[in-house]
Order: C-alpha cells, then sequence, then structure tokens
C-alpha cells in the first residue's frame, strides 16, 4: 500500500489537498447537526420555548446542509480527477517498464497473463484510487469524532452502545487472510481465462481448420468455470462482512434503547441523561455503524487492490536480463565490424544452443548463416542485437563489447526482418515509417520501390494510406514481409539481419528482392539466414552451423569443392526439386 501510496505523489499539491479539505468541512458539518439537533434545539430551545431560536438553528442547519452538498460535489469531483491521473501514471509506468524488459520475460509468460496485469489489475486499483483512499480517510475521521463526541455525552451509554465493537473486529481480523488469498486466486484464474482467449482468437484459423471448436470450447468452459468458482468463493466470504456490522448496529440500538431509557428516568441530577442528549446519541449512534460498514466494503475493496497491487509490483520488480550500465557507449556512427569471441549460450541448463563461436565479420560484408533447424543461426542474430546475453565470452561490434553499449543507439543502427512480420494496425505508410518516424512520405514511397512493394501498394483501394487492419489481415504473407523489407530499409541501418526473410516471399518477389539487395546491402554489414540455399549464393562468407557449432565455413564455390556439410545441403535441396 505505501508503494501505491507513492503514486499520489505528483498530485500532493493540487487534487490531494483540496480533496481532504472539502472531506473535512464535509465530516465537521456532519458531526455537528446532531448536537445541534439534541443539545440546542430540543434541550435549550424547545424546553425553553425560544422559537427565535428555534428558527435560527433551522437557517443554520439548512446552511450546513448546503455547504454539505457543495463539498461533497467539489469531493466527488477532485478525487475522481485524482483517481483517474493516478490509473494513467501507474498503467503508463507499467508498460513502459515492461518494454524495457529483456526477451527471457517474454519467452515464459503469454501476451494474455501480460494483458491481464496492464488492464484488468490495474482497473481494479480504479475504485481504491477515485473513492477508496478519500472516503477511508473520511470515514476514519468520522467514527474518530464520533467516538469522543459519545464519550463526551455519556460515558455510561457510550461504552454500553460500543462494547460490540470489539467482537466484531475479532471476527473480521480472522476472516482478512482468508478473504485476501481468495482474491488472489481469483486473478490467478482471471489470468488464465485472458490467456487461453487471446490464444484461442489468435489460432482460431487452426481451430477451424481442423474442426476442434468443440474441444476447443470445452477447454474454455473448465478454464471459465474456475474463474466462476474462485470468484464465487471470494464474493461470499467478502460478503460475510456485512451481516457483522448490521448484527453489531441492531444490539448497539437495543442498548441504546434500553440503557438510555433507564439513563433519562434516572435523571440528570442522579446520572442520568436529557432528552437532547439522548436524541443526538440516537443520531450518532445511527452514523457510527454507516462508516463501519463502509469501511468494511473498502476493507474487502483493500484485499482486491492488494492482491492486484501484488501481481502489478511483481512486473515491475523484474529486472532486464540484459542490463544496461551507466556512462555506457553511445554509438553516434556505427561502421558494422562483428566479432564472437569464444560465445556459448544457452537458453536454459538442459539445452546449449551456441557452443564456443568465434566469428569475424567485417563492416560491410555479406555473411549467410545456414544449417539445420535448432542449429543455432537465430541465436547469433539475437545475441548482435543484444536481445540476450552470452553466457560466457564476448560479442563486439566495432570494437566495443555489447555488455558496454546503450541498448537504444545499438539497436539504432541495426534493422532486423524476421519470416513472421508483424504488421500493426494502421495504414501502409505507417507501418513502414515504423523503422523511421521522421521519415518523409517520399522516402517512404522510395523504400517501397527499392523492395519492389510499390507496385502491390499502388494496386490498393487507397495505396499508401490503405488501412491493413490487425496484423495487416488484408495482406498476403509475401505482401507482409515486402513491407517489412521497406521498413527495415527505410531505418537505414549499418547492420541488416535477414532471418528467413524470404520464406514467406513467392519466386517472382524473390527475384525483385534479390535484385534490391544486391544495391541495398552495398556498404552495409548483412547477416542472411535461409534455409533456401539458392538466396546466399553471393555472401562473401558462409558458416554452416549444427548443434551450436561452426562446421565450416567460406564462399559457395569454395564449400562446393570441399563436398562438405554445405555441399550436402545444396545436393539434397536441389534433388527434391528435380523430384518435384
Amino acid at each position: 500500500m505505501l508503494r501505491l501510496l507513492k503514486y499520489l505523489k505528483p498530485y500532493a499539491r493540487s487534487y490531494l489537498p483540496a480533496a481532504i479539505i472539502v472531506m473535512l468541512i464535509s465530516t465537521l458539518v456532519r458531526l455537528a447537526v446532531p448536537i445541534l439537533v439534541g443539545k440546542v434545539a430540543i434541550d435549550i430551545a424547545i424546553s425553553n420555548q425560544d422559537m427565535t431560536l428555534l428558527m435560527w438553528l433551522v437557517a443554520i442547519i439548512g446552511g450546513l446542509y448546503l455547504l454539505n452538498f457543495i463539498a461533497n460535489a467539489l469531493r466527488i469531483r477532485w478525487v475522481n480527477h485524482l483517481g483517474q491521473n493516478v490509473i494513467y501514471d501507474l498503467r503508463h509506468h507499467l508498460f513502459s517498464h515492461v518494454q524495457r524488459l529483456s526477451h527471457r520475460f517474454f519467452d515464459n509468460r503469454s501476451a494474455g497473463s501480460i494483458l491481464v496485469r496492464i488492464l484488468n489489475d490495474i482497473n481494479s486499483l480504479q475504485e481504491l484510487f477515485t473513492n477508496g483512499i478519500i472516503n477511508l480517510l473520511m470515514d476514519t475521521i468520522t467514527l474518530i469524532g464520533i467516538t469522543i463526541i459519545l464519550f463526551v455525552l455519556s460515558p455510561k451509554l457510550a461504552i454500553a452502545v460500543l462494547i460490540v465493537l470489539p467482537i466484531m473486529f475479532y471476527i473480521s481480523t480472522r476472516l482478512r487472510r482468508n478473504i485476501r488469498r481468495s482474491w488472489q486466486d481469483v486473478r490467478l484464474h482471471q489470468s488464465r481465462l485472458n490467456s487461453h482467449l487471446n490464444e484461442g482468437i489468435q489460432g482460431m484459423r487452426i481451430t477451424q481448420s481442423f474442426s476442434q471448436e468443440r474441444e476447443n470450447a470445452e477447454f474454455f468452459d473448465g478454464v471459465n468455470k474456475g474463474y466462476f468458482n474462485s470468484f464465487r468463493n471470494a464474493a461470499k466470504k467478502s460478503a460475510y462482512f456485512r451481516p457483522f456490522v448490521d448484527m453489531s448496529d441492531a444490539v448497539g440500538t437495543i442498548i441504546l434503547i434500553s440503557f438510555g431509557s433507564f439513563l433519562i428516568l434516572q435523571g440528570e441530577d442522579n446520572g442520568g441523561i436529557a432528552i437532547g442528549t439522548f436524541v443526538s446519541f440516537a443520531f450518532f449512534t445511527g452514523m457510527f455503524w454507516e462508516p463501519i460498514s463502509r469501511l468494511g466494503q473498502m476493507y474487502n475493496q483493500l484485499l482486491m487492490a492488494m492482491a492486484s497491487s501484488e501481481r502489478i509490483f511483481e512486473f515491475l520488480d523484474e529486472q532486464p536480463n540484459v542490463a544496461e550500465k551507466e556512462n555506457a557507449y553511445e554509438f553516434e556512427k556505427m561502421h558494422g565490424h562483428i566479432e564472437f569471441n569464444n560465445v556459448q549460450f544457452s537458453y536454459n541448463e538442459e539445452r546449449i544452443a551456441l557452443q564456443e563461436i568465434s566469428l569475424d565479420i567485417k563492416a560491410g560484408e555479406t555473411i549467410a548463416l545456414v544449417g539445420h533447424t535448432g542449429s543455432g543461426k537465430s541465436t547469433i542474430a539475437n545475441l548482435i542485437s543484444r536481445f540476450y546475453d552470452p553466457t560466457k565470452g564476448t560479442v563486439k561490434i566495432d570494437d566495443h563489447n555489447l555488455k558496454d553499449v546503450q541498448l537504444a543507439s545499438l539497436r539504432e543502427h541495426i534493422s532486423v526482418v524476421l519470416q513472421d512480420t508483424f504488421i500493426f494496425s494502421g495504414t501502409i505508410i505507417e507501418n513502414i515509417r515504423f523503422g523511421r518516424p521522421d521519415a518523409t512520405d517520399q522516402e517512404v514511397m522510395e523504400a517501397a520501390k527499392v523492395v519492389g512493394a510499390d507496385d502491390f501498394i499502388q494496386r490498393l483501394a487507397d495505396g499508401y494510406f490503405t488501412e491493413v487492419e490487425e496484423r495487416g489481415n488484408i495482406l498476403s504473407a509475401g505482401e507482409r514481409q515486402l513491407l517489412s523489407f521497406a521498413r527495415a530499409l527505410l531505418a537505414s541501418p549499418s547492420i541488416i539481419i535477414l532471418d528467413e526473410a524470404t520464406a514467406s516471399i513467392d519466386t517472382e518477389s524473390e527475384v525483385k528482392i534479390q535484385k534490391a539487395l544486391k544495391r541495398l546491402l552495398k556498404g552495409r554489414t548483412s547477416i542472411i539466414i535461409a534455409h533456401r540455399l539458392s538466396t546466399i549464393r553471393d555472401a562473401d562468407n558462409i558458416y554452416v552451423l549444427e548443434n551450436g557449432k561452426i562446421l565450416e565455413n567460406g564462399s559457395h564455390q569454395v564449400l562446393l569443392e570441399k563436398k562438405g556439410k554445405y555441399y550436402e545441403l545444396v545436393k539434397s535441396q536441389f534433388t527434391m526439386l528435380d523430384t518435384i
């Protein structure tokens, strides 16, 4: 809770003090009215038949209620401004932090579970910040004020009426831990539900292709039922508090009427109380259980908020595996000389992806990485972009260890094109410009022409301003890949990494791209990962990998003459083509 309250700090001089001031005004008005009614109106004005004083009291009480109305209206307005700003800041902080986390964080978590933290868990804090904190303060002050006034009016009657409080607090304390765990369980089931929904919607085409709708619905029903049962259980336990408050109120009212009547009959001279005091007491006793009931609801709300905040702070406490040093070196210009010195890397203890790899890629050189799936090709590309750090050894660019380099300045000079390219919702021109936001429309169009994307873009209804929808659903796989080429090339990088980038391109488009790449890769360090060996014939150096080791390297012609592993890969690929 202390960590959550720190998000109020930016508003400690604006909305927060204003809301507290009007809350105090409202509380003082509510505490003053019963005293005016009981002690002044009944015991003085009515007892002495002073109609002038009575009329003045009516006017004063009316004015106080008007003041209370204005104070409450301002409190609600300012508290909502405060709460919405805090929620905005918290969500912005969480999303910004998640963006800085390393790839390992996303390797171990589904997109749905991350969405739950940023959306649902933060939304559950909304009521706490918009009403909860100020209401908690108001109700606490009200309870303290009422308790003091009750003991001033009649200590004996106050002790009698409030004797049930310790019992109620004992029972509610026993419930606390159980309720908190129940809401934590709700958040866990909600995360599973959202995760399955996200996966199910994204994989809908596969589900329908294999006619697995019924099985998918049955699995969803199980996850949904788990969430339903956990929420019902938590709500049932949370609902126990209100009946205890009502029971305490009933017992307190019985004590007030019976013992209060006895004290009135006893008379003030014999240690009793006046009728006006009893009326004020009745007012305050009724007011006493109202904030306690709200505090009970606030308590449940607080437990829900704590369960959510624990999950939020779990993410905020995550630190990037790929850490950036203070005063790290900033690449203003990158030549593109890449060195791997005895690099070993493993995604986990059981699987070593790279074993003592050493590479020396000269600036402006085009190299290719080939090998079977799992041989370590993409891992090398990931280490160059420093999405991961090597388990052992060093990776250098222009003689700078990547661990000593600013991540942003490193990645600004590297463009990566993946096989499964990601297209954002928006227009064609916005997607290409994603690699360089300050590029002009003309520069965007030139990049598209270079990779051969301009032809299909011009055929679209709105050309470069066509909305591509989520993940570029209106485009074919090849068209999406061409856009990713244009995006990467527009960034004008020093290093280009093509990770199976032509796998989704048809033969005709591939010929266009090969021509474009010859002009584009000139003067840039290029790493091409490909299963199609026809795309890497012109590479300066080809590295053949297997089980994380370099088996051989050399130019296309040199490797063919060696008749080693590369020769076998080429032969098997062309044999397959001949068979077809």
